[in-house]
């Protein structure tokens, strides 16, 4: 079964799916499933609380203004408005020092003066919510108005002198008076990763001169992610940082058509990643030391999530990989545990626990592996009124 679906998997990859009433001969799918969407536009309707939370979020998105990152008040050190500019979120004014340098941490305490529009975090959030909203908003609906919004925002930040931004990120969450960007920022830029789903599903509409520029851009992007200093650095790190590093890179790969390295990657690195961040119950021990223990395990599932995907899309299994003992599975099957059982979390979870931030990874979980464990956990979720309208409903 494992085998036949990797298959359809990979023939998506090679453009075989179609939208007949859209004029498309063939979309290609990176991090969706083209069978599951497929089937799911075909069966979904009006009613349909994920289909109608979708909707009012692209349609929010069609009254929503371009955002560009040369909008922001605050410059990097570079002094370049073209260069992505945040701060680290959980820095705050030292209580100590005049002037507040250097900044502190409070590890799970959001310091909310780093959202604002002085600087690009919540632009770049914007730009990926509204994009992948407006993708499949097309998709499903075949409405040219969202085609058209998202095609706005990818000109903008990508293909517009002007305005578009440079393929790097130099200057993400810089720490006042310690640092001007860390390898670590580059956690930001994860949610580029639904904006090439949404290149891919509006595909159609774009000229090849403006398809092209936005390949080359993430081109550009991942040459700089594994050449720079702050690239490296993040490479390197231990815990869900790295995870994510890897699904921008192989999501990246395949987009722009380096499917060797996204391969080579899986195999060598993501798979030593799994060695080190479970143990032989599925226990994460980076991410259950953080004041959010239950978001961090599975905020880190969530990148292996897409890695599983991407895999399946090479016709390489990741899901089953296992040595010593330690397998990816078994990080599913912990969570799965507190999921379906209403087991009480041990840890103490700074804002609360919240079952539902594992639904979609037990979606991803259960079409992986089958089981009754994920079907219940799936079943048990199902309850949350947030999971009713969860997007991921429409992509499995």
């Amino acid at each position: 079964m494992r085998s036949l679906l990797s298959l359809v998997a990979f023939l998506a990859l090679l453009c075989t799916s179609c939208i007949s009433t859209n004029n498309v001969d063939q979309l290609r799918f990176i991090s969706y499933d083209s069978v599951a969407l497929a089937k799911n536009k075909q069966l979904i309707g009006p009613s349909n609380k994920a289909y109608v939370k979708l909707l009012e979020k692209a349609d929010a998105s069609l009254e929503s203004a371009i955002d560009p990152v040369t909008n922001k008040t605050l410059l990097p050190a570079s002094g370049d408005p073209h260069d992505y500019f945040s701060f680290g979120p959980y820095w705050w004014p030292n209580p100590d020092t005049e002037d507040g340098l250097p900044y502190v941490k409070r590890d799970g305490e959001y310091n909310m003066a780093t959202k604002t529009a002085a600087t690009d975090k919540m632009r770049m959030i914007k730009l990926a919510h509204e994009v992948k909203a407006l993708g499949l908003a097309y998709y499903f609906s075949e409405d040219p108005k969202y085609a058209e919004k998202a095609k706005a925002q990818l000109r903008a930040w990508y293909i517009n002198p002007a305005t578009r931004m440079n393929p790097n990120m130099n200057h993400a969450q810089a720490i006042p008076g310690l640092v001007d960007g860390r390898g670590i920022g580059l956690i930001d830029s994860r949610l580029l990763i639904g904006v090439i789903d949404s290149v891919e599903l509006i595909r159609p509409t774009l000229t090849d001169e403006e398809y092209n520029a936005i390949v080359q851009w993430f081109a550009e992007l991942k040459h700089w992610m594994l050449t720079s200093k702050n690239g490296k650095e993040e490479d390197a790190y231990f815990n869900n940082h790295g995870t994510w590093f890897d699904a921008q890179v192989v999501a990246i790969a395949i987009f722009v058509g380096d499917t060797e390295e996204a391969k080579t990657r899986l195999q060598k690195i993501t798979t030593t990643r799994i060695q080190a961040h479970f143990d032989a119950h599925g226990e994460q021990e980076e991410e259950l030391s953080r004041t959010k223990p239950w978001h961090y395990v599975n905020f880190n599932l969530e990148a292996y999530s897409l890695l599983g995907r991407y895999a399946d899309v090479l016709g390489v299994d990741l899901w089953n990989f296992k040595t010593g003992g330690i397998s990816l599975e078994q990080g599913y099957r912990f969570v799965a545990d507190y999921a379906a059982t209403g087991k009480a979390w041990p840890y103490k979870e700074k804002g609360g626990y919240k079952p539902y931030q594992a639904y979609g990874n037990m979606l991803y979980a259960e079409a992986a592996y089958q089981t009754d464990a994920y079907r219940d956990a799936v079943a048990a979720l199902k309850a949350d009124k947030k999971v009713q309208e969860d997007i991921h409903n429409l992509l499995f």
